[in-house]
């Protein structure tokens, strides 16, 4: 069956060092040597994108949302895109009343067909699935505020299946290992 993975990772606050570990992790598993063959970026560091992947050479199919520290970018603050036979929503999160739960979230993800919802801004990893929505923090590259540290995901898409999420931490000197959350 056909694969195909997607990067999702957010809150770089200017860690250039740590998302260009998750870069050059990341440029070993794609095509044609593996299956990354996209990458959501939920926002808080957008400068840091371009400047990482200048550095590595990591380049794909580039989903991008503004977060709420992205100031002085014309970058929308929600996405939906297509990709494997799986609608995403994708935001920061920071509009999303997350606090109180993903109620809003849920019915943003809703409102446009989505089976997933990616989002950012608590810096703390987490997936759960309500009313029918995958939802995926990736946590955060830069500043994390959970006991596991820096981390970010992979989601697996394979065609007929539901996705399935991977959480990866990173390493003080940049080393990514495959963590449970």
């Amino acid at each position: 069956m056909d694969s195909k993975k997607l990067l999702v990772f957010s809150d770089t606050h200017g860690s250039v060092q740590t998302l260009k570990a998750v870069f050059d992790w990341a440029k070993k598993h794609s095509p044609p040597n593996d299956t990354i063959c996209g990458a959501a970026f939920l926002g808080d560091g957008i400068s840091d994108i371009q400047y990482a992947a200048n550095i590595t050479g990591f380049f794909c199919d580039w989903k991008l949302v503004r977060g709420n520290n992205d100031f002085g970018y014309s970058i929308p603050e929600a996405a939906v895109f297509d990709f494997a036979e799986n609608r995403f929503f994708m935001c920061h999160g920071h509009h999303h009343n997350l606090y109180g739960g993903y109620h809003t979230l849920i019915a943003a993800a809703r409102n446009t067909d989505a089976n997933v919802a990616l989002f950012g801004h608590s810096h703390v990893p987490s997936q759960n699935t309500e009313n029918g929505v995958l939802l995926v923090n990736p946590g955060s590259v830069g500043r994390p505020r959970s006991r596991i540290g820096s981390t970010f995901a992979v989601i697996e898409c394979t065609e007929g299946e539901q996705p399935e999420v991977e959480f990866f931490g990173i390493g003080a000197r940049g080393e990514i290992r495959k963590v449970k959350l």
